[in-house]
């Protein structure tokens, strides 16, 4: 099913810290610029984060994409959930431990989507400096839906700490 409205932006953080988190990555990425319906129009850096919530496991590189897509949020969701498992993400119910990659729909336009499958915006992205800092990296400020700003929530992490790694090459990687 398409989005009957046509294209709409939508932002995806993603996340890994087992196996080559940055070949997961790019793999990722290149998986959605080949989704029908769908195309990558900018990407972030890589950030290195502490891990949050479960603190035994390596280090995460995290990031976000902007994408354009016909795709309504929960056929999106659903292709999201594809590609983490082509990429070998196996689902646990175990909360913020260490995975091979992570696809969270963070944004789908200016939508406010509160279902059993699906929560936009995504309801930690506020909190949470390694969303936030590569959001900011691609779009500067922004206002969320709902009215609270961009620029706020990066206030209200700056005791978090994030490295940025460098760009990502995602079209060219093998």
């Amino acid at each position: 099913m398409t989005h009957d409205q046509g294209l709409v932006n939508a932002w995806i953080g993603f996340g890994a810290n087992l196996g080559d988190p940055q070949k997961a990555i790019q793999s990722a990425l290149r998986s959605l610029v080949s989704t029908s319906g769908t195309s990558v129009t900018a990407v972030s850096s890589f950030y290195r984060t502490a891990p949050v919530g479960f603190d035994d496991q390596p280090d995460f590189l995290n990031g976000v994409a902007r994408i354009k897509t016909n795709l309504d949020s929960g056929v999106l969701l659903g292709r999201l959930l594809e590609i983490e498992a082509e990429i070998g993400r196996i689902r646990t119910s175990e909360r913020f431990g260490p995975r091979v990659i992570d696809l969270d729909l963070l944004l789908f336009g200016d939508q406010i989507i509160d279902s059993d499958v699906l929560t936009v915006p995504h309801p930690r992205m506020q909190l949470r400096r390694f969303v936030l800092e590569p959001l900011a990296e691609i779009e500067g400020e922004m206002v969320f839906p709902g009215g609270i700003t961009l620029s706020a929530c990066l206030k209200d992490c700056e005791n978090q700490e994030v490295t940025r790694e460098g760009v990502i090459d995602f079209l060219g990687a093998n």
